[in-house]
């Protein structure tokens, strides 16, 4: 069972993917319906069916007159929290050595010789999937931005002008609502391109945080109830109708270090995230990016990220910005 969100006569509503042509409309969003299933207590497959009306849409439609909407947003962006954590992935090293030079022989080193990014994806292969009840290894974690930082699937994804890289990262995310007492809900799952700039990151790894603070986009469907173990994917980069880089890659708890109960249970431990209806994106991070292999991206190149499993494809054409803003800081 699939939902998107679309803008529907100037109001955001979640519809149901019926097929590759149609979606049937429900009477409210996304976040309506989940807050409807916490409080009734019940599946949110269960609220969903009530909630479905009698109206059908052209999907494809709805992408040309650009209609389509992430698949769960809040009214008031300063309350959805976007968040992501990597080297979460069976060669998320090799991926992240090929962007590190002095990496590339990290793998066979003794661990006094390892680099942090080694050391921490030598954590998550030994102590990411706990027994339950027990604790995990802590994952590498970031911060993206609020609910402003997200652009829906078909729009342009920004970079800024300062920016050194703007490259794709096909994910999974997580997609969560916190309820009134504090409790974490998940929604479900959704393709996403977490978006950074690989370049920054690799200057200096402590300007990873840095290297995330940009744009990202999740989408178009979001997938409820169990995900898949092993999940195969595609990602792409197409430039002037020619495909100029793809690749596929593998996620699910199947191709990952750590398991998907392990990486929530690390970033909802904080109370800050467990903040009573806010809405919460978790990138769960990737081992496959043009960056490693070369790729330059260019203004107008479309990114497209897809997995059957997940319905239509993630696109989004790159804007880069002309100009960097001028800030300067004004005394009171």
């Amino acid at each position: 069972m699939r939902l998107i969100q679309c803008d529907h006569q100037g109001q955001v509503r979640a519809a149901l993917v019926e097929s590759e042509e149609q979606v049937r409309l429900l009477d409210c969003d996304t976040y309506t319906l989940a807050n409807r299933a916490i409080a009734a207590g019940k599946p949110l497959s269960d609220m969903l069916t009530e909630a479905l009306t009698d109206t059908r849409l052209d999907y494809q439609a709805l992408v040309d007159n650009k209609r389509l909407l992430p698949p769960l947003t809040h009214t008031d962006p300063a309350h959805c929290l976007v968040t992501g954590t990597g080297l979460t992935h069976l060669g998320s090293a090799d991926t992240r050595s090929a962007m590190h030079a002095s990496s590339q022989k990290q793998a066979q080193a003794a661990e006094e010789d390892m680099t942090d990014s080694m050391r921490m994806f030598k954590l998550g292969v030994e102590g990411g999937k706990p027994d339950t009840g027990q604790l995990g290894a802590q994952p590498e974690w970031f911060y993206k931005g609020d609910g402003q930082c997200v652009v829906a699937p078909e729009a342009e994804i920004p970079s800024p002008a300062f920016a050194e890289d703007a490259g794709e990262e096909p994910e999974l995310a997580g997609l969560y609502v916190i309820g009134d007492d504090g409790q974490p809900w998940r929604v479900g799952y959704a393709l996403g391109n977490e978006f950074s700039d690989h370049v920054t990151e690799r200057f200096n790894y402590l300007w990873l945080a840095h290297s995330k603070l940009r744009a990202c986009s999740f989408g178009p469907e979001l997938l409820i109830g169990e995900l898949p173990a092993h999940l195969e994917g595609t990602s792409a980069i197409h430039r002037s109708g020619e495909t100029v880089w793809e690749k596929p890659f593998l996620t699910g708890e199947a191709n990952m270090a750590h398991s998907l109960a392990n990486l929530e249970y690390h970033h909802f431990k904080y109370p800050g995230f467990r903040r009573p209806g806010d809405v919460h994106v978790h990138f769960f991070g990737t081992a496959t990016l043009s960056f490693a292999d070369g790729i330059k991206v260019r203004e107008g190149d479309r990114f497209e990220i897809k997995i059957n499993q997940f319905g239509r494809a993630l696109r989004n054409p790159l804007r880069v910005e002309a100009d960097a803003p001028t800030i300067s800081v004004k005394s009171l």
